[in-house]
């Protein structure tokens, strides 16, 4: 495995590039001060659009480090900020990192989080060397699960009552999915 960084991705649809605190108005509006975006994330809707602010001159600065993979989803077609994917704790002895993701609920259901995380295994897997990429979603999150299954990520078990929810706290199991580098091959994405 070899860091590469957040590097400038694009699909058909979509642009995938680093992030910048200019960017924290249009998050805020579009996903990061929604509750109903945030219902099954590790974290709270953003109180105010400062808090995303600050939030972002630390993306943007970590966005500079070849061992960060987090990205602004960007659609193409008129440059509209919708969304956030990144691959945590990226572990370059291990070989693996673990996604996490989300969307502003205006583009839900067009396949475009299913087409962002399609790029973004395509990079782990072929240009940064990765050999796994974790996932984990509330099981109740029917969406994320679709994502990651289109996706190839394999359930590989679930975690009763694992996770407690910020935005409730109520406690869901935690369902955990993975794919392997072969899996990834073998599959015919290339």
């Amino acid at each position: 495995m070899e860091h590469k960084g957040t590097k400038i991705l694009q699909t058909e649809r979509l642009l995938l590039r680093p992030w910048g605190a200019d960017d924290a108005e249009e998050a805020f509006a579009h996903w990061m001060g929604d509750p109903e975006v945030t219902k099954y994330l590790t974290w709270t809707p953003h109180g105010d659009v400062a808090f995303t602010h600050a939030l972002l001159k630390i993306w943007e600065r970590e966005s500079k480090a070849p061992s960060t993979y987090h990205w602004a989803i960007v659609l193409r077609d008129g440059d509209v900020l919708i969304g956030d994917i990144a691959v945590l704790r990226a572990d370059e002895y291990q070989e693996r990192g673990e996604i996490g993701y989300c969307m502003g609920k205006a583009w839900w259901g067009r396949g475009l989080m299913t087409e962002a995380l399609s790029e973004v295994l395509r990079y782990c897997f072929e240009e940064a060397g990765f050999y796994r990429i974790d996932g984990a979603h509330a099981a109740e999150n029917i969406g994320s699960s679709r994502v990651m299954e289109k996706c190839g990520l394999v359930r590989e078990g679930v975690r009763r009552a694992f996770f407690r929810l910020p935005s409730t706290g109520e406690r869901v199991d935690l369902v955990e999915r993975g794919i392997l580098r072969e899996d990834y091959f073998r599959s015919g994405r290339l």
